[in-house]
């Protein structure tokens, strides 16, 4: 079936309901090479960043803090082998606000698009809200700068609590600028922006949510649950997560596991398609992948259709996460 683009917010960007985060990109540079995963090489990345493309994803999520730069580089050179040009994706890229003043926002954009030349900055976000040396609205005014120059299309924020994403939306609006996007972690495993009030702000200030971690760093997949052997080759840090886990969502999985099987599908693909619909257009997701296979089992979950009374199911079997 055709993939339907969303809107992120109130913005002119539109992307398909999910993407590829590009996190596990970043090389020995980044805390994926001690404990999360093993980050596939630059050959390994041009075919997943292609098997995104074919399953019709449009978009790929990267940041300045994933190997400071070898991420983008990265993707950049995916793009450029699978053919793409400026203006066939949206890039979404992150500023590091750790000990920086929002003048560095101004400074470092140059760096940013250097990395993924000659792609463009679809959605430039702020990392997080912590141990920054500037207010949330100095940061938006740089932001807002980025927009009036034409280095960025639209400005997003990530890991913000409802308050702060109340404080840069209104910064930005007084500069005519919609607040595009706040980018949590969110997965049925994980529901806590429901009851935390993000989810209800996003709603009201007409918002994106952009959800990183949706399968749980591979949880949601079920194969540790089918195979616990294969978490003795799993990094250390994800080892000592999953076993802590592993019994408490292994009713989620098995849920999914029998709804998957009615639509020819996979557990992972079941819980992203449940993400993005659940709430109408508000939720995107950006699960990563380190392997091809997760890239195209991914973007195979824009095909399946969950039909009312399986999402309530979902819903009703994953509200002790909320």
């Amino acid at each position: 079936m055709p993939i339907s683009l969303r809107r992120l917010g109130n913005t002119d960007v539109e992307v398909t309901p999910i993407g590829l985060g590009t996190w596990q990109f970043a090389g020995k540079r980044s805390i994926a090479s001690f404990g999360m995963w093993v980050s596939p090489g630059q050959e390994e990345v041009d075919a997943i960043v292609k098997a995104a493309l074919d399953g019709g994803i449009n978009w790929f999520d990267t940041a300045e803090l994933y190997g400071f730069g070898k991420s983008e580089r990265r993707l950049a050179n995916a793009l450029l082998k699978a053919g793409r040009s400026k203006g066939d994706v949206v890039i979404a890229t992150k500023w590091r606000p750790l000990l920086r003043t929002a003048g560095s926002i101004r400074r470092t954009i140059v760096k940013r698009l250097e990395s993924l030349e000659p792609f463009g900055i679809g959605l430039y976000q702020i990392h997080f809200p912590l141990l920054t040396l500037s207010s949330i609205e100095a940061q938006m005014d740089a932001m807002a700068d980025l927009v009036d120059a034409g280095k960025v299309r639209a400005v997003g924020v990530s890991n913000f609590d409802a308050g702060q994403m109340y404080r840069a939306y209104k910064r930005l609006s007084a500069r005519g600028i919609p607040l595009a996007s706040n980018q949590v972690k969110y997965s049925l495993l994980d529901r806590g922006v429901e009851s935390n009030g993000v989810l209800d702000a996003a709603r009201e200030l007409g918002v994106s949510i952009i959800a990183y971690s949706p399968l749980e760093m591979g949880l949601l997949t079920g194969k540790f649950h089918e195979n616990p052997g294969l978490l003795r080759r799993t990094p250390f840090l994800r080892r000592r997560m999953f076993r802590r886990h592993l019994e408490i969502s292994r009713p989620v999985v098995e849920m999914l596991r029998e709804i998957a099987e009615r639509h020819g599908a996979t557990p992972a693909q079941v819980a992203l398609s449940w993400l993005v619909r659940f709430h109408g257009d508000l939720v995107v997701a950006i699960p990563g992948a380190t392997k091809v296979r997760h890239a195209a089992d991914n973007a195979a979950a824009l095909q399946v259709d969950l039909t009312e009374e399986e999402m309530a199911l979902i819903d009703e079997r994953t509200r002790a996460f909320r």
